[in-house]
């Protein structure tokens, strides 16, 4: 099995934690890869599900071998390869100067990529007619694993340590929808020229498309070098089902908003979410990619996994298959265009571990 099947494989079906203890720094709850664990394989780091439904059924589990040092991979009890996770950082371990953990401002994504959500409240989330369906945001909350608003000082302090003690090389910040026109690109502007008066570390923000696109320029010019913004399903009938308030704003104006941010930041440096597995067809995600990558937009294809405690917790992964079909296609159309993850400067498409698109380019 080569390492694009094998990377999709786990992606899909999850991996059984023999030892509960191994999984003591995965991801439960929150917005981004939730129930994941960051795994290496061969030199490259993926976000592999642990903790749902698909991984408790997977035939893929990890056992310590002798002398404790090396997990190897098994597949239905026989071993395939060799596996490591990445040690938890040493910022973990400090707390800000008003006494909250650096963990609960900002996460180590795969192994060299910080992540925060900066206002982890969305006027969606609590309202089951407008909710994103998949959406974890308010977990992690609610067990007190994050606080509701990181400030901008914060972040910039644990950006600063998470850079000279781990050796971070990007950042995400994401943010929970707020109930104001800019849809948080005024917060993560805030935020963004914090940071960047501290350290200098590439930085992308995601949002939802704002009410008026000179946020883009606010954004840019205060640090923020790639933009997300995801639409998660291209279907409208889709978008309609599983994400009724996200779905109010229609697939044109997201489209608007991407011709105008790639102005902004260039072209590859804006980048959306796509998620196999929630409705859309093959047909239709690839030819929402086509459409995206032609004006410039990198569409980071990532396979839907369902979330414990969400609505569609019971949601089936997508096959091995669809994702692999998926992939080919899109790392084709990637090509033809001369787009590469490896060229975007910061962002969840940047670091591509929840995805094995990049295999594909």
């Amino acid at each position: 099995m080569n390492k694009q099947q094998l990377i999709t494989e786990l992606q899909t079906k999850g991996l059984q934690l023999v030892d509960r203890q191994i999984g003591a720094n995965a991801r439960k709850g929150g917005a981004g890869p939730s129930d994941h664990k960051a795994i290496a394989i061969d030199g490259t780091t993926v976000m592999v599900p642990v903790f749902n439904s698909s991984a408790a059924q997977s035939p893929y589990s990890v056992n310590m071998n002798q002398g404790m040092e090396e997990m190897i991979l098994e597949l239905e009890e026989q071993a395939i390869a060799p596996i490591s996770f990445p040690k938890s950082p040493q910022f973990y371990e400090l707390t800000t100067s008003d006494g909250i953990p650096y963990w609960k401002i900002a996460l180590l994504h795969s192994h060299d990529v910080l992540a925060t959500t900066v206002l982890q409240t969305c006027m969606r989330y609590n309202n089951t007619d407008t909710s994103c369906q998949f959406c974890a945001i308010g977990q992690s909350l609610e067990a007190g694993r994050t606080i509701a608003r990181k400030t901008p000082a914060q972040l910039a302090e644990v950006v600063e340590a998470a850079v000279s003690l781990d050796g971070v090389k990007n950042m995400v910040m994401t943010t929970g929808t707020p109930n104001t026109s800019d849809r948080g690109a005024a917060y993560l502007t805030e935020c963004a020229k914090a940071i960047k008066a501290k350290v200098d570390i590439p930085i992308q923000a995601q949002c939802e498309p704002p009410d008026d696109f000179i946020w883009f320029e606010r954004m840019k010019n205060a640090g923020v070098d790639t933009l997300g913004m995801h639409l998660e399903a291209a279907d409208p009938q889709v978008r309609a089902k599983i994400m009724a308030g996200k779905a109010s704003v229609p697939l044109e104006y997201y489209f608007e908003a991407f011709a105008a941010a790639v102005k902004v930041f260039g072209w590859g440096q804006v980048s959306t979410y796509l998620l196999a597995g929630l409705g859309d067809s093959l047909e239709t995600l690839v030819e929402t990619c086509d459409r995206l990558i032609k004006i410039g937009v990198y569409p980071f294809v990532v396979p839907f996994v369902p979330i414990s405690g969400t609505p569609l917790a019971n949601h089936p992964a997508p096959t091995t298959e669809f994702m692999f079909a998926v992939y080919e296609q899109v790392g084709a159309l990637l090509k033809r265009s001369h787009m590469s993850s490896a060229d975007i400067k910061a962002g969840c498409a940047k670091c591509g571990a929840c995805s094995a698109l990049s295999l594909f380019e």
